[in-house]
């Protein structure tokens, strides 16, 4: 499974980079397949894995700010490993062919 998440603090002001950087500090250090991108670390494992990573990163964050809005969207796809990087390779092939 891949999860796309955005984890965003609110009533901090308009600089929140630091704070999601302690999130994205979560992810990295889980050991699970990642990537960061301006809106979104998506995260690949299995279900309890991941989401006991996104819900550290959201714990994290709510340790500074009393309100943290979450957004997620997952790909759950049985046998599928290494979607992060194979997904991505195949858009790209396409691409190439034009």
């Amino acid at each position: 499974m891949i999860v796309a998440f955005s984890v965003t603090p609110l009533g901090v002001g308009e600089d929140v980079g630091e704070l999601v950087a302690d999130a994205v500090r979560v992810v990295r250090a889980s050991g699970l397949p990642n990537h960061t991108d301006a809106m979104f670390t998506s995260i690949e494992g299995e279900w309890d894995e991941v989401m006991a990573v996104v819900k550290e990163a959201v714990q994290v964050v709510a340790q500074k700010t009393n309100r943290v809005s979450v957004v997620l969207k997952a790909d759950i796809r049985a046998g599928v490993t290494n979607g992060l990087t194979v997904k991505v390779e195949n858009l790209e092939g396409y691409l190439a062919e034009r």
